[in-house]
Formats: structure tokens, sequence, C-alpha cells
């Protein structure tokens, strides 16, 4: 079987999307994230990259905390609603019902039948991104979608996100268009008057 090389940009598997939970501005604010993966067994701890210019990442430096929110399948227009948008120009806390766990900065999602909460250990600055390493605190699970006490993916039905062509899936089932599906959701927001800073769309990062 022959082989070629493909390049430095390939994503060769799908990543488990997540939504990244932090306080910004004295609120909860929400983005996707797709880059995590964990890192230490014991004591338990997680790793996620995040682009240094997001606003979201200036909120982990600050604060030290943060949470992961796994959202099921019902939940994607939502999930890439928060990556369309800043934090910085827009509240995204409405999106979802919020509650507290037992870090103060790191908010977490009800309609996410699973949540991780993290401190922050330490971080490594890279050209583009940050790289954090969080200390798990505290995972949530609804117990409908536990099996022996542990979280069943069978349940669970993770969506994932594969690369370039930013498609989100679920159980290898199509899904829709990652950074398209949010848009007129993102768009109603923008039209709410709370939305901080007129900027056009092009010129806003999500975070």
């Amino acid at each position: 079987m022959r082989r070629r090389t493909i390049g430095c940009e390939a994503f060769p598997l799908p990543m488990t999307v997540s939504i990244l939970g932090t306080i910004t501005d004295g609120h909860p604010n929400f983005m996707a994230l797709g880059w995590w993966t964990r890192v230490n067994y014991r004591p338990a701890m997680l790793g996620i990259s995040i682009n240094k210019m997001n606003h979201s990442c200036h909120a982990i430096m600050e604060n030290r905390e943060f949470s992961l929110n796994f959202p099921p399948v019902s939940l994607v227009t939502q999930t890439d609603c928060t990556g369309l948008i800043s934090g910085k120009y827009v509240d995204k806390s409405g999106l979802f019902s919020v509650y507290s766990g037992i870090l103060a900065q790191a908010p977490l999602i009800e309609e996410c039948g699973l949540a991780i909460e993290c401190r922050l250990v330490e971080s490594v600055s890279l050209p583009t991104h940050h790289f954090v390493v969080g200390e798990i605190a505290a995972v949530h699970a609804d117990e409908d979608l536990l099996s022996n006490g542990m979280p069943d993916m069978e349940k669970l039905q993770p969506v994932t996100l594969s690369m370039p062509y930013n498609r989100y899936w679920c159980g290898g089932t199509y899904v829709g268009q990652a950074w398209k599906m949010g848009r007129e959701l993102r768009d109603q927001l923008l039209d709410q008057p709370f939305t901080r800073k007129a900027l056009p769309i092009k010129r806003r990062r999500p975070g």
C-alpha cells in the first residue's frame, strides 16, 4: 500500500468536544474547546490548549480556575455558537442553565451531564497558545449516565470534532458543520442589549 506525506496540519483523530467555563468580567463565560487531554494520573490532571488572544485564556490566568463541560448532541448548536463570538463582546451565559460546584471561578452547565472543575497548576507559553495544566478538583455526572459508578460512553454519547473539515460527529454519525451551525444563534446574541462592543464579525475572536 502506497503512503504519502500529508503535511503538519493533519488531525488524525476526532477530538471530544467540551465547553470551557470561566468567570470573565464577573460573570460566567463559555467557549467551545476541542484541544484537551488527560496528562497525569495522581493527582488527576488534564491539559487544554487555548489561544493567547482568547478572553477565556485571560480569565484562566487571572482566576486560576476553569471547568470543562461535555455537551450532548442536542446542545451542538449552542456549543458551536460559543466558539463563534467572544465573551469580550457578548454575554454567553444565557445560552445555558449555569450552576456552581466547589470552585467559585469554574461555572458549570446544567444541560451537560458530565463536567469537570479544575485548578490551574501551570501553563506553558507556546507561539500562539498557552498549554494549561489543571488539577481536577471535582467531576460531576448525571446518575443516569453512569455504569458501575463511572461514565458510560454509550449513555453519554460524546460529540466529537474532526479537522480540518470542521465536522461534528456523534457515535460515528455526522451531526453538522463546526463554526457554522451556531451562526444564527450568534447573530441573535449580537442583537441583545448586553452586546458590549460593535465590531465587524470577521474581526471578532472566539473565547
